[in-house]
């Protein structure tokens, strides 16, 4: 295996002349061109991150809206009643929920009782979209619409149906409208991801790229607060609540963003790449425009001539065999993450706490898990990082149905949860910076988008095992199975190199000389 045989994925100060002698590289050239990291740069970066925010509330939503609402008996008398598990088989005259008919869709359409598969319906069809969004509008970052209008038409498509499910006449409308909606979601993050960080220089990639899951994990916390402040309310308010933002949002992106530098060059659209640069940029304007007469654009560029119609990108990543071997170890690493991320939120319902706090405290582990790696992404080696994280988030996923066989030990169950939680959220954002720096310029936002529809693939299954395992009131086949799943997938990053302070490739001719002559050098070290 060309990956596993190599020592190292650094460049080292050696091994760049003879890089770009082979290869002319953009790399260097914008590097010089952005400079330090300025106030024009995290304005960019905060603005563009802020889609996450809209991406979490429209991810998590279901876990209030479609809620499996409580009930009550309504004579104290009523033996069959109060010893039935649920209101399926009793008179409707015996029992009643708690809250409003309108709070939740399953009491309102009566899905409690309908099996878990209808029951799922909404949530598995929210993230059936995101991977049919993915297939379809993954290369269009990378290919014709770049990484800013990518964004733009992504969060509008996702906003516009969100609003637009609040008419739902029943759960098959709903269910349909949560597929297109999950279909203009499925690029939100890679879209927001690649362009923040091709904004900025290497030194400050990884920084700026948590900046996306901060806000995550904002859109996150907001959601119990909402769902809280319209407790009693129709569920269809919560959708306008967190939709209608999200559309004035686009607007305001659309006139303030700028494209990726990068992108553009590797377009051949340099004269847009100065103006960009010149914005953001810490040089002077005469400066940046010596640097790119001297640099020859699309003279050797596998993108330029090939990377011309929508699924281009994915036939020159899949064109490479190290680039197949990498995408699908990653991506299987990803369908594992997602199966816990986004699954453990929806199974907090079977838990023996109050749904709002539960919710919260998932929310609340997000911020610590960013924030671990937003100070030590610099330091930590990616691949023993994923590893050790998916590891334990496995183990405590397993350990929370055991300890939750026993009704005195609720509090523990809870803390494992938020443990298991906790690592498959650091899992999932070290993965992101990771891919990024597996696939160069040209397929980057192709292979991120890729990975994250393995990510989302986990979290198709995720909605019908927990339903599942309500219906069967066995843990085991939900949480049980997360931790089977994430901790079996993990260790697929044994096939991946580690890419930790490695330079950023702009082509996949760069990318394969680069680690062509990186096992090359380190066979004849090893010989020698």
């Amino acid at each position: 295996m060309a990956d596993s045989s190599l020592p190292r994925s650094n460049s080292t100060e050696s091994e760049a002349p003879l890089l770009e002698k082979h290869h002319p590289s953009l790399d260097s050239t914008i590097e010089r061109c952005i400079g330090t990291f300025g106030w024009a740069q995290l304005l960019q970066a905060i603005l563009v991150s802020f889609a996450w925010a809209f991406d979490a509330q429209q991810t998590f939503i279901s876990v209030f809206t479609d809620a499996d609402p409580t009930w009550h008996c309504t004579r104290l008398d009523d033996e069959l009643c109060n010893w039935a598990p649920n209101p399926c088989g009793l008179p409707r005259s015996s029992w009643s929920w708690d809250n409003p008919l309108r709070s939740s869709i399953a009491s309102e359409w009566n899905l409690t009782c309908a099996g878990p598969v209808i029951a799922g319906l909404p949530a598995s069809s929210f993230f059936m979209g995101c991977l049919v969004g993915g297939l379809v509008l993954a290369t269009l970052a990378d290919s014709s619409l770049g990484r800013k209008n990518m964004l733009v038409l992504s969060c509008l498509i996702m906003s516009v149906t969100a609003a637009s499910t609040v008419f739902s006449p029943n759960v098959w409308v709903y269910s349909a409208l949560r597929f297109l909606s999950g279909f203009g979601r499925a690029t939100i993050g890679s879209a927001a991801l690649v362009l923040t960080t091709e904004l900025v220089g290497k030194q400050w990639r990884g920084q700026v790229g948590i900046i996306g899951f901060i806000c995550f994990t904002i859109g996150f916390l907001s959601l119990p607060a909402i769902a809280y402040l319209t407790n009693g309310s129709s569920w269809r308010i919560l959708y306008l609540w967190t939709s209608m933002p999200s559309i004035c949002y686009c607007i305001l992106i659309h006139f303030l963003v700028r494209e990726s530098p990068r992108w553009l060059l590797v377009r051949g659209r340099k004269e847009e790449a100065i103006l960009t640069l010149k914005s953001i940029g810490s040089r002077t304007q005469s400066s940046i425009s010596y640097s790119f007469s001297r640099l020859p654009i699309g003279e050797n560029d596998d993108t330029s001539s090939n990377n011309v119609d929508l699924f281009s990108a994915i036939k020159i990543l899949l064109g490479k065999k190290w680039s197949r071997r990498r995408l699908s170890a990653v991506m299987t690493v990803g369908f594992g993450i997602g199966m816990v991320y986004y699954g453990m939120p929806l199974g907090l319902g079977n838990l023996a706490f109050s749904l709002y706090l539960s919710v919260t405290f998932n929310a609340l582990s997000e911020l610590p898990s960013s924030l671990i790696t937003f100070f030590l992404i610099g330091r930590l080696g990616r691949k023993s990082s994923v590893l050790v994280f998916t590891i334990v988030s496995g183990v405590c996923s397993i350990m929370c149905v055991v300890v939750g066989r026993g009704n005195s030990w609720k509090e523990l169950q809870i803390g494992l949860e938020l443990v298991s939680f906790f690592s498959a959220c650091t899992a999932f954002n070290v993965v992101m910076i990771y891919t990024l720096e597996l696939f160069p310029t040209s397929v980057r936002n192709s292979a991120l988008s890729i990975v994250r529809q393995a990510l989302v693939f986990g979290g198709v299954f995720s909605p019908v095992l927990v339903s599942v395992g309500r219906k069967m009131e066995d843990e085991f086949l939900s949480y049980g199975m997360f931790g089977l799943v994430i901790a079996c997938c993990g260790l697929f990053v044994a096939f991946l190199p580690e890419t930790k302070g490695a330079t950023l490739c702009d082509t996949m001719d760069e990318q394969e000389y680069k680690e062509t002559y990186l096992a090359s050098n380190g066979d004849a070290s090893l010989s020698a």
